[in-house]
């Protein structure tokens, strides 16, 4: 049996009301140093340079998504009376530890480091840290576990469709949070009414359908949040200057190392193997920022460029393009400009699949819906509305990104 805290803490939430905690091991995690570190991580990459509000962390969702998980355990009978404690408490620990291993600027950083997040996670939660020795204090088995949950192949399939299925915890909250916090309505969807209408099924996690609108909301919530918040083109010219920022660092770094002395905290991320979990510890956004104030004053012209654009906010102006012929134009019209195109011109692909069914009827991270008749049904057989979601044309977005000085003075020779 797990040590219980000697009394329930509470943490105020604008999107759950309290963040709940009456074990002792969940409580020493969230004030462990690695999740310490998810305070000075953005939870969104870009969206702050344009939804102004958009300054909240990683560490905030990864308690909502806690919260989430333990209603669900606790609130949700047949999870209630299924899962036993150990199993509960395993994957109320995965949903709180999910994003431990994130860099900083978000998934902008995926870009820029060899290793994705996810793997950073679990290596965090199995290796030497101060997650793992709470942990392996605790049961010997329970950060493999932990880990097996993250990474979708835990033995006990319900607690993956917990964390990581189509209709998870980590989606539900931050869609929420992320809309309030971006002060936008589009993440909106009914959380009370899908947890009250879960149900389990040979297990599967099925929504009773009387919750199927509740259901379409949250997958239209996941579509307009896409489009309009994650893949904005504003957050994808700044996150675009940070992948060539660190291309300029990459390349300065090949030549000669003792360029960036100056700027320690970011030269793993700059060698040709993936940093190490002590690394990546050091890399908060509070040691980026101050590496970038440290590179605006860089010899190197391009660098010193690079850096003041993303500390300034003077981003690169972006348009839509259909093909390669477009990007050649503008490559041309920088280096006649004075650029180099490899740092200055930019290109990007943005799609977004919202909900798209396992062609095998017995995957449990497909979205059932448990008739009154009490069969089930893959969501999309049944709601017109994810029917249409599901068999429209992919959505894609190609934009190219660039200076716009390289216009203006192509406009001003022309005119001469």
């Amino acid at each position: 049996m797990f040590k219980k805290t000697d009394e329930q803490k509470v943490m105020r939430d604008p999107i759950h009301g309290y963040i709940h905690v009456d074990d002792q091991i969940i409580w020493d995690c969230i004030n462990a140093k690695e999740m310490q570190r998810l305070r000075r991580i953005h939870q969104l990459g870009g969206d702050f340079q344009i939804y102004h509000t958009a300054e909240h962390s990683r560490f905030a969702h990864s308690l909502g998504v806690y919260e989430i998980v333990r209603r669900m355990v606790n609130e949700i009978e047949e999870l209630k009376l299924r899962l036993s404690d150990y199993e509960k408490l395993t994957v109320m620990l995965a949903g709180l530890l999910h994003d431990i291993g994130h860099g900083p600027f978000s998934h902008a950083f995926e870009a820029v480091s060899l290793m994705k997040h996810e793997e950073y996670t679990c290596k965090i939660i199995t290796e030497s840290s101060e997650v793992h020795s709470i942990l392996a204090r605790a049961d010997a088995s329970l950060s493999k576990d932990i880990a097996d949950i993250i990474k979708g192949c835990h033995r006990n399939d319900l607690l993956n469709q917990i964390v990581s299925g189509q209709l998870d915890a980590d989606r539900m909250d931050y869609l929420l949070r992320d809309a309030y916090f971006t002060g936008t309505s589009y993440g909106h969807f009914d959380l009370e009414r899908i947890i009250r209408t879960i149900r389990i099924v040979d297990q599967r996690m099925t929504v009773k359908e009387s919750g199927i609108h509740s259901v379409e909301d949250y997958i239209m919530a996941r579509y307009h949040m896409y489009w309009q918040v994650y893949l904005h083109p504003v957050a994808r010219s700044y996150e675009g200057l940070l992948v060539l920022l660190f291309r300029r660092m990459k390349d300065l770094y090949r030549k000669d190392p003792d360029e960036l002395r100056e700027v320690g905290m970011l030269i793993p991320f700059l060698k040709e193997t993936p940093a190490t979990i002590d690394e990546l510890f050091l890399l908060d956004e509070a040691a980026a920022f101050y590496g970038l104030a440290v590179l605006r004053n860089h010899p190197d012209p391009i660098l010193k460029d690079l850096t003041c654009r993303i500390l300034d906010r003077n981003l690169f102006e972006y348009e839509t393009i259909s093909d390669e012929k477009r990007i050649a134009q503008l490559k041309q019209l920088a280096e006649a400009a004075g650029y180099l195109s490899d740092y200055y011109i930019y290109s990007d692909t943005a799609a977004q699949t919202l909900y798209s069914p396992y062609q095998r009827n017995e995957s449990g991270h497909n979205i059932w819906i448990l008739g009154e008749d009490q069969t089930v049904k893959e969501l999309s057989t049944i709601s017109p509305l994810v029917h249409a979601v599901c068999h429209e044309k992919l959505k894609e977005d190609r934009k190219v990104y660039y200076p716009k000085e390289i216009l203006q003075r192509n406009e001003k020779a022309c005119s001469k």
